[in-house]
């Protein structure tokens, strides 16, 4: 059956993503963004469809519409621009997760929090299960993300404590592909748009912190999977690519995919809160969403270094 489904941040690098796919399967989609870091570019092709709807509204304020899902995705996601406005950006994820959480209580929705693993903040344990409580600076300057995040997710589990509320929740972890924002300020972007322009590959600290990068058609895949379970499994859980890479060895890689490229690597300071290694342990997603990420770091960023030739270079 058809489902009337609200995407929060819809306009957005994952949202938009995630609003196609969701049309692909024939729902109705209504897209809701501030467009403070959405783009409309994005959803332009999605535009023509009558299944969908674009809303500009910002989540702080409530929303009344009627809705049978509601995937949560609203809120800046890059160190650039959460803490360009800090405080608003607290309120998106605790005011803009209890306004959704009061529309899919009033609507009898089954709702989806995008959460991070910036919950995990620096974590002392490697890689990091749903079990691990995180370590994280409570008045950092990434604190406003980290612990807006760490709080929505308290939220959803209390709505649905205390109000049996559907809820589900992921746990994203770095996450590249076509849509990003060219001057988002992370790493994959950074790299690729300044590999084109033939500028400094800036490095912050040594180059030997690590990440793990899943491409974007797999973190969808696994977020409309959570949604979709029929077991009542509400999370969180996990959804990242668990195989770890070095500052420097994605450097490295981007170089080789953009052989004309005469930039060279730069390394600066490590700055403040930035944590040393981030990998997820994904065992809860293959066990319950039957789930993991197939493509390969080389294929996913020659998909996402085409997207950017034609963004940087026109």
């Amino acid at each position: 059956m058809n489902k009337r489904i609200l995407v929060t941040g819809g306009a957005g690098f994952i949202g938009s993503h995630l609003c196609k796919r969701l049309l692909e399967e024939g729902n109705e989609v209504l897209c809701v963004d501030n467009f403070f870091t959405g783009n409309k570019d994005n959803i332009l092709e999605l535009m023509d469809n009558k299944r969908f709807e674009l809303f500009r509204h910002d989540v702080t304020a409530p929303l009344y519409v009627e809705v049978d899902e509601i995937y949560n995705l609203a809120c800046p996601a890059s160190p650039i621009h959460y803490q360009f406005d800090p405080v608003q950006t607290t309120k998106t994820s605790v005011h803009g997760a209890i306004n959704m959480l009061g529309l899919a209580k009033r609507t009898k929705a089954k709702i989806l929090q995008a959460s991070t693993s910036e919950v995990y903040g620096d974590p002392e344990e490697h890689p990091q299960p749903e079990s691990y409580w995180g370590k994280v600076n409570p008045i950092g300057i990434r604190s406003c993300y980290d612990e807006g995040k760490r709080c929505a997710e308290t939220l959803f589990f209390d709505y649905y404590r205390q109000h049996n509320l559907p809820i589900r929740v992921v746990r994203i972890f770095n996450t590249y592909g076509p849509n990003m924002h060219p001057k988002d300020g992370r790493v994959v972007s950074n790299f690729i748009v300044q590999a084109l322009n033939n500028e400094d590959i800036t490095i912050y600290g040594d180059g030997l912190q690590t990440r793990s990068f899943q491409y974007v058609d797999d973190l969808v895949e696994g977020i409309v999977r959570m949604m979709e379970n029929t077991e009542n499994f509400i999370g969180p859980v996990n959804i990242g690519n668990p195989h770890e890479f070095s500052m420097k060895q994605l450097a490295e890689k981007v170089l080789e995919l953009i052989p004309e490229s005469t930039s060279k690597v730069v390394y600066k300071p490590l700055p403040q809160d930035d944590p040393r290694q981030r990998q997820p342990n994904i065992s809860l997603a293959k066990e319950k969403l039957g789930w993991e990420p197939r493509v390969e770091l080389e294929e996913g960023l020659k998909n996402t270094i085409e997207y950017f030739r034609r963004i940087v270079l026109s």
